[in-house]
Formats: structure tokens, sequence, C-alpha cells
């Protein structure tokens, strides 16, 4: 009895055998790793897991810690008791205890332990098998004879007399083993197919993992970028806030000054005025008409000019200028034009420098990213699409849609990036981009930014540095913008204009070199005073001299 009581407590409460491999809740009940496993699965996304014996819920899927001492019970009982190892199916016969089944008995639908199954063994009507749970399905419900073929027609196990008088008479039929066989070879190809199809899910799965951590990873950059536009139209509204407000406190000390002035001078004039009036009633109250006519003449007591001459000082005094404080206000276009076209975040589009029009006094790179002044000719073929000077252009054209690519400027001092039609001139002067009307350029050189197009040239802050230059491109609304990739991303200038062919990216180079990049982080700002090439700089600015003359 003893052994029996052990028994029922080493049964896992969920598949109801000896634990396999047993685990333990934080609630302290015990189960089989693979069946709570399974329970656990079932409850997922339910909001909560519970546990199946006393329904302790967790927040989240609990942890299984194995149960050391509960495995070496286990493993102690079992080894005493090796057929109730294998089967855990008891003696049908042995009712005061649970004594393991070495057989079970077809003909008598019973297990036996091996005391019982002495009897057993020398009745030959008596057909022994291992020790089984489901004897009764083992016999034809209606002949009470064990089966012995497989209807394949009605997919039905049967018995002699089913095949010889019973309703499967002149069936297709075959032996159990066959029949057997073949339903495995079956499952086997289903099992191959629904291997596949879960090894062709999990790589999905696995696709959607990755897909959802670049999206997270995209979406933390997105939202760095935002932080960082945002934090930078604060500075620059507070920026244009004080200078307005400076504006408006300056304009209103200066007429107040003014005002102040006129009224002292006008306070100085109302007491002369008093004088005059009292001596006039003095005079006007004299009663002895030789003493008042010997008064001298009063008739400058009043001057009209001098009263006329101060109420133009009053409209001369002025007012606060609207105009330019309205003009100032007006940067708030150019805070709106960055938001605009600064929130527009994509991948960088790929540029590959084209080496066929790249000028001969600079080396484009094995990967066609990088424009670097040579101190070497280089010797390439003249051709109608060379450029005569420290330039080239991109392979790639754009003729629709929003595309951006960023350029690495920290080695180069002087240099111009931009953009320009296919049918900008080759040679002379007006191949520059930026000296023709088929071309837009950002240009540095003297520590100066500027914007050009057609040789104009609109002048950029002073207090710029970059070390990354980002060109923005709304093909259908027309419209090219110039960014500093510092900290935070500063808008420079947009440009807008009505393209009539597709735009290729240039760069021009008059010292180091440029670099074509993606999506980059912070770099030293200091690396920006590196030159990899004095004597080309110094070519450039005596070329560029020459060129403007």
């Amino acid at each position: 009895m003893a052994s029996a009581d052990l028994r029922q407590e080493l049964d896992c409460s969920v598949c109801l055998n000896i634990y396999t491999d047993p685990v333990t809740l934080k609630c302290g009940h015990s189960f089989c790793r693979v069946c709570i496993d399974r329970v656990l699965d079932t409850q997922e996304g339910s909001g909560a897991y519970t546990c199946p014996d006393c329904r302790s819920k967790y927040k989240k899927r609990p942890g299984l810690q194995r149960n050391i001492t509960l495995c070496n019970i286990v493993r102690s009982f079992l080894s005493t008791q090796p057929d109730q190892e294998e089967t855990g199916i008891f003696c049908t016969y042995c009712v005061d205890s649970h004594v393991p089944a070495a057989k079970s008995c077809l003909h008598c639908e019973a297990s036996l332990c091996d005391n019982h199954l002495r009897a057993h063994k020398n009745s030959p009507e008596h057909i022994l098998s291992d020790p089984s749970t489901s004897l009764g399905n083992r016999k034809c419900s209606v002949h009470k004879e064990l089966f012995k073929y497989f209807c394949s027609e009605d997919a039905a196990c049967i018995c002699v007399s089913c095949c010889l008088i019973g309703e499967h008479r002149g069936h297709q039929m075959g032996s159990l083993d066959e029949a057997s066989k073949k339903k495995k070879e079956k499952l086997r190809n289903v099992l191959q197919k629904l291997t596949t199809k879960r090894e062709e899910t999990e790589k999905r799965v696995q696709r959607l993992q990755e897909r959802r951590r670049e999206d997270q990873e995209k979406a933390a950059g997105v939202a760095e970028t935002v932080t960082a536009l945002f934090r930078d139209i604060r500075r620059q509204l507070e920026d244009l806030e004080k200078r307005v407000l400076s504006e408006i406190s300056r304009q209103e000390e200066s007429v107040s000054l003014s005002v102040s002035d006129l009224i002292q001078q006008l306070e100085i004039k109302k007491d002369e005025l008093s004088r005059k009036m009292r001596h006039i009633e003095e005079l006007c109250n004299m009663s002895d008409p030789v003493t008042f006519l010997q008064e001298p003449d009063t008739g400058d007591l009043c001057d009209t000019e001098d009263r006329e001459r101060h109420d133009d000082q009053v409209h001369d005094v002025g007012d606060l200028y609207v105009g330019l404080i309205s003009g100032k206000l007006h940067t708030l276009s150019d805070i709106i034009t960055g938001i605009n076209t600064g929130i527009y975040v994509q991948e960088a589009t790929d540029i590959l420098l084209d080496v066929n029009t790249a000028g001969n006094d600079i080396h484009i790179s094995g990967d066609r990213k990088t424009a670097s002044v040579s101190d070497i000719y280089q010797n390439h073929p003249e051709t109608p699409e060379r450029f005569q000077y420290y330039q080239v252009i991109s392979t790639r054209r754009f003729s629709s849609g929003r595309h951006y690519w960023e350029l690495d400027v920290s080695k180069s001092v002087s240099w111009r990036v931009g953009m320009c039609y296919p049918s900008i001139d080759r040679r002379g002067r007006q191949s520059l981009i930026g000296d023709n009307n088929k071309s837009w350029c950002l240009d540095r050189i003297n520590n100066q930014y500027t914007v050009i197009h057609d040789s104009d040239v609109i002048q950029l802050p002073d207090n710029l540095t970059s070390d990354r230059v980002r060109i923005y491109l709304d093909y259908e609304a027309g419209q090219m913008s110039f960014y500093s990739l510092s900290d935070p991303i500063r808008h420079l200038h947009t440009v807008t204009a009505t393209f009539t062919e597709p735009l290729h990216a240039a760069l021009c180079v008059y010292d180091g070199c440029i670099k074509i990049s993606g999506r980059l982080g912070r770099k030293d700002k200091s690396a920006q005073n590196r030159v990899t090439s004095q004597r080309g700089r110094s070519d450039w600015l005596g070329l560029a001299s020459r060129l403007k003359q």
C-alpha cells in the first residue's frame, strides 16, 4: 500500500502519468516539463498565465525550475519497478495493490502480473500481448473475434468473419501490418510536408522579427531626427523672438527719448507763455492810460511761427517701424520650409560617381563613392562627357520622386555640391555647377557658404560649420534643399524651380576629398580642418580667381 500511495504522489496532474523531467512553478506545484509547456502555450495571448492546480495567476510567462529532488525520487521509484516504467499498466486481478502488469490477454481482455500470467501460458485460446489499456478495441464488436485484416474501402479493422460472411465481404482488404505500413508511410509524407511548412513558417517568423527590429531601429532614428528638428525649431524661434523683442525695445527707446526731449522743450515753452500771460493780464488791469501806453509793444508775445515749428516737431518724433519688425518675422517662412523638407525621412539614395565625366585633376575611388584632388594627372580620354575642371556627376539621374543624398566633407575645405541637368556644358567657366542656369549648388570657399544658381549668389550666415551635408530633392514640387548635418540638423536654404530635365548629383572638389555617404552618425568637427592636398587647394584658388576676373 505504501508503494501505491507513493505511486499516486508521482503522477502529473496534467497527463496523469508518472512525472517526466518534473519542473516546479512559483506556487510550488510540479508538472512534467512538456505538459506545463503545452498548458502555458495554450494560455499565450490570454493576458495571464495560471497554474493548472491552484489557479495562481502570473502576468508574465512563469519560469520553470527543475525539481531535482522529485526527479531523483521518480528515478529511484522506477528503478525498483521497471515494468511500470515501460507501461504504467497494473494487474487486473491484484485488487489489494497496484502490481505492474507483465502481459495483457486479448481473449480475457485483462492485464496480468507474473503470478496470474502462469495460468494463461498453458491455454492456447488465450492470446497474450504487451500490456495495453485498449483491449476491447482489438476485437470485432459483432463477432467478438480479434481483428486480423484491414478493409481499405471502409478504412476499418475487421475480423475473419467480417471478411467471409460480414458486410465487408468482397471488399479490398489486406493484413493489419501492411495497412499499418502504408498508413505510416502516408503519415511520414504528411510529416515531411508539415516539417517543410513549419520550417518555412519559422523563416517567415524570423524575417518578420528582423523586420520588426528594423522598424524599431528606423522608428528610433526618425524619433531622434524629429526631436533634433523640433529642438532646432525651438532654438530658431527663441532666437527670432529675442531679435524681434530687441528691435521693438530699441525702437521704443528711441521714440521715448525723442518724445522726452520734446516734452522738456514744451514744458519750458509753457512756463514762458504763462509768464507772458501774467504780464499781459497786469497791463490790462492798469487804469492810467498814459502809463499803459508807455509800456513796450506786446505784439511779439504770441509767436505763431514758433508754435507751428513745435507742432512740426511733434510729428517728426515718428512711430515704431512696424515694417522692420515684420521683416524680421519673415524668418518664420524659412523655419517652416525647413520643417516641410526636413521632416521627410527615408533611406539615403544610393549614388555612384560617373568616372567618364570626372575631370583629369580628380581621382574617383574604386567604389565610386569618393572624389579627391589628385597630384597625378589622370590622363582620361577627352570625351564630350568629361568636365574640364575638378568636377564629376552621378551615374544616376532623377526625373521624379523625393530623394536625398549625403556627403562627408570633413576632409575638404573648399568645394561645391549640388545637382545639374545632363545638358550642362563640360568645358569653360560656364561648366562649373552654379555658374549656369542648368545647375544649383552649395558652395564653400574661404569658410564662406553660399548658394549659387546661374551665377546669382545667396550669402549664408558666417557661423556655419559642418562635416556633413545633405541635399534633398522633391522633383515634382520643384524644391532642392541643403542641410548641415550638425547637432541639431540645420536647414540652410531651399531653392524653388520648375525642373525641365532629369537631374544628376554633382560635386566640385577644390582640395582634399569628398565622400558620398549613407545615413551616418555624428563625427568630430575638427576633422574638417584636415586637408589631404594643399597643392589642389592653391591651384583651385588661382583658377577660381582667374575665372571670376
